[in-house]
């Protein structure tokens, strides 16, 4: 059990210092943006995060009063 244990610790620590090889060892070093608004390619073609646009979505009325009004008049008739 402990030699399991410990098998485990040593994977997860190595992983972890690989994985973080240019934080740890790069002078300024970050994680890669991986997000989709740091794509250039994708900002190139106006695809944008989902929740960006979610939130920009809900920021404009979707409707006014007028328009509910004649929304609903039209299907009544």
């Amino acid at each position: 059990m402990l030699n399991t244990l410990l098998l485990v610790l040593l994977i997860v620590g190595v992983s972890v210092l690989l994985l973080g090889v240019r934080v740890f060892f790069v002078k300024g070093g970050k994680f890669p943006n991986t997000h989709v608004s740091g794509n250039k390619a994708l900002q190139r073609r106006g695809i944008g995060c989902v929740q960006s646009q979610d939130r920009e979505a809900q920021r404009k009325p979707r409707f006014s009063i007028d328009e509910l009004e004649k929304a609903l008049n039209n299907s009544m008739n």
